[in-house]
């Protein structure tokens, strides 16, 4: 890791050609009046405008640009795994490049953070999205947050800082990007939040779709296992496999009774085939459950989520 960079921002993008040119100058702009070494490191996630092309240029007329390709669209968090793992600086700054998230902000970010926090999460507090997007947004934050603990306004905003010691520590997947505060708080790191401005989008479109949000539920259902039961996974599913099993038992019984006590034929009832089924199942429930979510966490390989291109260092 090179020492002498003390701030990386990292802005994983999909399309956002006409953007581009006019974050890079807001960016330079606010960064130069920080007065610390930095690097811009931008993360193309497959784009199929004229991004790429857009960012070429400006990475040829400042050397302190980055830009990560990728081959094809592999998603926000592998974007942002890639940008945490090529980046230098001791502080990370994670932001969206459809100009909404104000670069001026970076500092109110960086003052909070030195407040002793290892993580600052921006909260879009008068948000400029359409109502398709905030209400869905809302019961998202108050569900994380209520099941959680933990106690943010605006989970998903992707304007953030974290030391490079959460950047390492957090493991990344699938599309648990939503979820970082969460996770480095259940390691044990520090995060607060603080009010930003949020501004319109002004070029381009919006990345959301309903989509999001049926998947935004599965990855939370996988932070709750991995957080809450990956080191005892039997508290959750030995108590459903048990329970499953009983039933298929209780059948069984009730099928044993008739047979031996009231001589009646059993060999034929669909009831004596949903008892076994029951307890075979339960017995599968309790050895394996997910089993396959926790080795995939425990040999969990960043660089198996994408493929680079090319990098532009």
């Amino acid at each position: 890791m090179r020492e002498d960079i003390e701030l990386s921002i990292v802005i994983p993008l999909l399309n956002e050609e006409a953007n581009l040119k006019p974050l890079y100058s807001e960016l330079k702009e606010a960064l130069d009046a920080l007065g610390r070494s930095y690097e811009i490191v931008f993360v193309d996630d497959g784009s199929t405008d004229g991004s790429v092309q857009a960012l070429a240029e400006l990475h040829a007329a400042d050397d302190r640009v980055k830009v990560v390709e990728f081959r094809r669209n592999f998603g926000k968090t592998a974007a942002l795994t890639a940008g945490f793992r090529l980046s230098h600086g001791q502080i990370v700054v994670t932001m969206d490049a459809d100009l909404q998230d104000d670069p001026a902000e970076i500092g109110v970010l960086l003052g909070k953070l030195e407040e002793g926090y290892d993580l600052v999460a921006a909260w879009r507090f008068e948000r400029q999205d359409p109502l398709s997007k905030t209400l869905p947004s809302r019961l998202f934050n108050w569900t994380v947050a209520s099941l959680t603990r933990v106690r943010l306004h605006d989970f998903n905003c992707g304007f953030k800082a974290y030391r490079r010691l959460v950047t390492e520590e957090v493991k990344l997947y699938g599309e648990l990007h939503r979820f970082i505060p969460v996770l480095a708080f259940l390691k044990g790191f520090r995060i607060t939040e603080v009010k930003v401005v949020h501004r319109p989008r002004r070029a381009g479109q919006s990345k959301y779709g309903i989509g999001r949000l049926g998947r935004g539920l599965l990855d939370f259902l996988t932070v709750i296992f991995l957080t809450t039961y990956l080191k005892r996974p039997l508290h959750l599913f030995g108590t459903a496999g048990i329970a499953v099993f009983l039933v298929g038992f209780a059948i069984n019984a009730y099928m044993a009774y008739l047979r031996f006590f009231l001589d009646q034929a059993i060999g034929t009832r669909p009831l004596l085939l949903l008892g076994v089924l029951s307890m075979l199942l339960g017995l599968q429930i309790i050895s394996t459950g997910l089993l396959g979510e926790m080795l995939r966490n425990l040999t969990f390989r960043p660089e198996e989520e994408y493929s680079i291109r090319r990098v532009l260092d």
